[in-house]
């Protein structure tokens, strides 16, 4: 026991005193610089919400892309342009009527891009176009006010 002692003993430092630890300034310093960065990520990252809306129109465009394919792989064609993307999800009533209809549907709900707004969805049954149009909402445009689409 004695030993145990002596090594757990030859393990201590002497610290005087006022130096065990860090002082108010040091961790004030430390919780400065650490806001500083994170004001610096948060100003990057939110300051670029219609880009994140552009990725997200891109991926759903996508997500689109496959419920067509699916839908087609059902029925052989694809809805046309008057039975539009909400036949993907509830049957449609509008000829031709689909041979089966997946249950649940093939989306859980009716598409919208990243901004709020629907899809142009233009289809002959054996090919179709997704698009949205952006932010601005109209024809053209670049940067974030650029048309996004998909083709199948």
């Amino acid at each position: 026991m004695k030993q145990i002692n002596d090594r757990v003993a030859r393990r201590r430092r002497n610290v005087p005193n006022g130096e065990a630890g860090f002082t108010l300034l040091e961790v004030m310093i430390v919780l400065i610089i650490v806001a500083i960065l994170a004001g610096l990520v948060a100003v990057n990252v939110m300051g670029r919400p219609d880009e994140a809306k552009a990725t997200a129109t891109r991926t759903n465009i996508s997500t689109i892309a496959g419920a067509l394919k699916l839908y087609r792989l059902d029925n052989g064609s694809y809805p046309t342009t008057e039975q539009g993307l909400k036949a993907l999800v509830e049957k449609t009533t509008t000829p031709p009527l689909p041979a089966t209809f997946a249950p649940g549907g093939y989306l859980s709900a009716p598409a919208t891009d990243g901004w709020g707004k629907p899809y142009e969805y233009v289809s002959d049954g054996n090919s179709f176009t997704i698009r949205s149009l952006g932010k601005d909402a109209k024809i053209g445009g670049e940067g974030i006010d650029a048309d996004i689409d998909g083709k199948g």
